[in-house]
């Protein structure tokens, strides 16, 4: 096999590998499970709100398998578009495409079948918008996203559209249409998606560089953290919308209020010291803050 220009002699491992059940892990991996799964578990929260307590179990079921196929095929998608830079990083050299585990016309035809699959179940089953909004996630990510990681930091801003309109998808799965209410979990989503992003990005900002990522503005680290706490400072008040608009209680009142206090502690404290040790903290604490503020949001829709 050839890895990184080089050719490498071929293992038994490797022949494991291009068996039936590694062709069947390597495509998996295009879909990203991990990312899928989280996308559609939001999907079906932003169902919920706009449900509970009038829950149709199988427009939910519809919604999910609709979002599973059209994210998994969003996110193949961007993997055979960043092909390229991935076989620079570190991190990232060993995905199914740069590896050569996968063709990568395969990997373009396997991801636009799962797309078209999804859009067109969510069309089929919940209606056109919830269909339009997953399709207009899938653009911008993989057709405006994705290339502009290698021409500005405008990338990080745009890039979290897509990352907040799952939540929409799933409140127009019943809803069907936008409203203030909608438009908070978008807002919360968005916001959560620029702090999320700027401290991971930051933490591999030496990878980035290399594969030509631009997900950070130019300039001192001060800016980024301070973009942080203004973001997580503008989340705190928003997070606690859905309360105040009647869309759940007052546990999740309590709770959001103790989470969004976090991430503004957290974010500060890299402010005030930018090691990688507290922006490790800051990502952690945004992987910890999302399904947490979920759980405690459909809790106390109940």
């Amino acid at each position: 096999m050839r890895v990184g220009g080089e050719a490498q002699p071929v293992t038994v491992e490797d022949r494991i590998r291009t068996g039936w059940s590694g062709r069947a892990g390597a495509y998996a991996e295009l879909t990203k499970p991990g990312i899928t799964v989280f996308v559609t578990v939001t999907a079906a929260v932003g169902y919920l709100m706009a449900a509970l307590p009038a829950i149709v179990l199988s427009d939910l079921l519809h919604l999910v398998l609709g979002t599973a196929l059209s994210t998994a095929g969003s996110l193949a998608l961007n993997q055979y578009l960043e092909r390229e830079p991935d076989a620079v990083m570190m991190r990232t050299r060993g995905r199914p495409v740069p590896s050569g585990r996968v063709p990568a016309t395969h990997a373009m035809l396997f991801g636009a079948a799962l797309l078209t699959l999804g859009v067109g179940h969510l069309w089929y089953w919940l209606g056109w918008l919830p269909a339009f909004v997953a399709a207009s996630a899938a653009f911008l990510y993989d057709a405006v996203y994705t290339p502009l990681k290698l021409r500005s930091p405008l990338a990080t801003p745009v890039g979290a559209v897509p990352g907040a309109l799952p939540a929409l998808i799933g409140w127009t799965a019943h809803a069907g249409s936008i409203d203030a209410r909608g438009m908070t979990l978008f807002g919360i989503l968005f916001l959560w998606q620029l702090i999320h992003v700027l401290a991971l990005a930051w933490n591999l900002r030496n990878d980035y560089e290399l594969a030509g990522f631009q997900l950070i503005p130019p300039g001192s680290v001060r800016l980024i953290s301070a973009l942080m706490v203004g973001y997580s400072v503008m989340l705190l008040p928003l997070s606690v919308l859905p309360a105040v608009l009647g869309m759940t209680g007052t546990l999740y009142l309590a709770g959001a209020s103790v989470l969004g206090a976090g991430m503004v502690t957290v974010t500060i404290g890299f402010l005030l010291k930018p090691t990688k040790q507290r922006c490790g903290r800051v990502f952690l604490g945004s992987l910890l803050y999302h399904p947490l503020l979920l759980a405690l949001m459909v809790a106390g829709a109940l």
